[in-house]
């Protein structure tokens, strides 16, 4: 049998968002439109698509409440399938060890990682994260400011969320 993946859409404040969810878990989420999800999901993988509002719903009420300050730590299932096993690693290191609020630099988790791989390629592997918000790439920063950010608006909607969990300050305008 072949697996499937539903999509579910949610407003942000960054842009609309879309979730993929399969039979395991969210294995996608990105802004901007479902096309590169759609993509590796259904010509990459063969997955069949699934009209299964009740499978999208569990993800985008979570983010609907971290969007709106009411959740700090997501619950729903993560399904790793479109990374590779270094991103996997790399990507559940961050997962399982940067909280809600806190931030790591892509040296720090590449040691954590116990990978070998040097910060540079932490700085690509964040960028290529297909489960982004959910598994945090922007709480990795770089040592000396904040790093590159692949979501949304781009390093703007990196300081945005990042803002959001507390880590950095509001600007204030004058």
């Amino acid at each position: 049998m072949v697996g499937t993946v539903a999509f579910g859409r949610l407003p942000t404040p960054l842009g609309e968002m879309t979730a993929a969810v399969t039979e395991d878990g969210v294995a996608g989420l990105g802004w901007g439109g479902d096309r590169w999800l759609r993509e590796r999901l259904l010509d990459g993988l063969g997955l069949a698509e699934a009209d299964d509002p009740g499978r999208t719903a569990p993800v985008l009420g979570e983010l609907a409440d971290y969007y709106a300050e009411r959740l700090r730590v997501f619950t729903v299932p993560v399904d790793w399938r479109l990374t590779t096993a270094v991103q996997r690693r790399v990507l559940g290191t961050l997962y399982e060890t940067v909280p809600y609020g806190q931030a790591v630099t892509y040296g720090e988790l590449a040691a954590r990682s116990g990978t070998g791989i040097p910060a540079r390629a932490i700085g690509s592997i964040m960028g290529a994260n297909p489960i982004p918000v959910l598994v945090p790439c922007h709480r990795v920063v770089a040592g000396n400011g904040l790093g590159g950010f692949s979501g949304g608006e781009g390093v703007e909607s990196k300081r945005w969320l990042l803002t959001l969990e507390g880590y950095l300050q509001p600007m204030l305008w004058s």
